[in-house]
């Protein structure tokens, strides 16, 4: 009954402070429109090979940290009173939202 309680408390939890995490608004980044970047100043014949930075690594960390959090339950050798499949499906909707939050990004 405790092991229950904790592993949905457990969840919950998890799930709480990825949308707390996501809500947040972030300061824009943008640099002046007449910024020229270091590199292409310093070489103006060569151009800059450096890739964008992946946007919000962070989201794409708590889906793999979901992903594999699921896979443990989903193998686990107990099923915790019916809560495993509560705490399955909880993730699942974190997901769900934490993959939407990226669609709305672009």
């Amino acid at each position: 009954m405790k092991t229950r309680g904790m592993i949905l408390c457990a969840v919950v939890t998890l799930a709480v402070a990825l949308v707390a995490s996501i809500s947040l608004p972030a300061a824009p980044n943008r640099a002046p429109a007449n910024a020229v970047p270091v590199a292409a100043a310093s070489q103006p014949n060569t151009p800059a090979a450096s890739p964008a930075p992946e946007p919000h690594p962070e989201i794409r960390a708590a889906i793999g940290s979901l992903r594999r959090a699921k896979d443990h339950l989903e193998h686990a050798a107990h099923d915790f009173g019916g809560h495993r499949v509560d705490a399955i499906r909880a993730i699942d909707a974190a997901i769900e939202q934490l993959q939407t939050c990226l669609r709305y990004d672009k």
